[in-house]
C-alpha cells in the first residue's frame, strides 16, 4: 500500500504542472483574440430534458443547481481575471444556458443554432443548426473572442469533442479545437 501511495504521489507531481501549463497556453491564446469559445452550460443535474419541456417555461426544464450557479460565476471570473477580450456572447435558448451566460457575463444574445438537439423532439434540427452555425462563422471576422454558451451535443457535433459541464473549449474559426479549460463546481 505504501508503494502504491509513493507511485501515486510521483505520478501526480508530474501531471499537475502540465495541466497548469496547458491552461496558461490557452489563456495566452485567448488574450490574443479571434477565437471561438464554446462553453457547455454549467452543471445542471440529470440528462436531457423532461417530457413536458417547454422552451418558454424554465420550470419545465433541467436547470442549474447551486453548484452550477457557482460554476457559472467561476467561468465569468476566469475571463475577467485573465483579461480575455470578448466580442460577443451568444447562448442557446435553453434556460440552463441563458442562466450560465447571465451569471458568467451579464449580457448575452440568444442564437437558435446553439439550441440542443439531444432529444427526439429536437433531433430534426441538428443539420440545419450546423448549417446556420457554419454560415454565421463564414461571415464573422472578429478580432476578439466569440463566446457560445451551448450544449454537449452542439459542441460534440461542431468540434468532435465531448465537453464536461462548464468546460471552456477553444477553437479557431474553422472549428479546429485548440484546447480547453475545465472549471470546477
Amino acid at each position: 500500500m505504501r508503494l502504491f501511495n509513493l507511485i501515486l504521489i510521483f505520478f501526480l507531481s508530474f501531471t499537475t504542472p502540465t495541466i497548469a501549463n496547458d491552461n496558461n497556453e490557452i489563456i495566452e491564446i485567448l488574450k490574443k483574440g479571434g477565437n471561438l469559445v464554446f462553453i457547455r452550460h454549467a452543471y445542471a443535474p440529470g440528462g436531457g430534458d423532461p417530457s413536458n419541456f417547454d422552451i418558454n417555461d424554465c420550470s419545465t426544464q433541467r436547470n442549474l443547481d447551486n453548484s452550477g450557479r457557482i460554476q457559472a460565476k467561476e467561468i465569468g471570473k476566469f475571463f475577467n481575471e485573465n483579461q480575455i477580450p470578448i466580442e460577443n456572447i451568444y447562448s442557446s435558448n435553453w434556460c440552463r444556458c441563458k442562466e450560465t451566460a447571465k451569471l458568467a457575463f451579464k449580457k448575452f444574445e440568444t442564437k437558435s443554432f446553439l439550441n440542443s438537439f439531444f432529444s427526439s423532439k429536437f433531433a430534426h434540427n441538428r443539420k440545419q443548426q450546423m448549417i446556420d452555425l457554419n454560415n454565421y462563422l463564414k461571415k464573422w471576422n472578429g478580432k476578439d473572442n466569440l463566446i457560445f454558451v451551448t450544449h454537449y451535443v452542439v459542441i460534440t457535433e461542431a468540434l468532435n469533442y465531448a465537453p464536461a459541464s462548464g468546460e471552456i473549449v477553444v477553437s479557431d474559426k474553422n472549428l479546429n479545437k485548440i484546447g480547453s479549460v475545465k472549471i470546477s463546481y
